[in-house]
């Protein structure tokens, strides 16, 4: 199993949008992507990218197992 590494903003969204979700949507505090019934928050833009654990709950949150996110 390959390991996650820290990814930046622009291309989580991309590969999201690779995965079969749309947006990203405005909603509250953060931005979504969805796909069918599922709703994933993306982080607000920074200078840092997105860390290992950050991105480790989002495919959790998002039903995207490891295989799927590196195929």
């Amino acid at each position: 199993m390959r390991k996650l590494t820290a990814i930046s903003r622009k291309k989580l969204i991309d590969r999201f949008r690779d995965l079969g979700f749309e947006g990203p949507f405005s909603g509250g505090r953060h931005q979504f992507m969805s796909r069918g019934e599922i709703d994933v928050r993306i982080p607000n833009p920074h200078q840092a990218d997105i860390s290992v654990a950050l991105l480790s709950r989002i495919l959790r949150q998002a039903d995207v197992s490891r295989e799927e996110w590196h195929d």
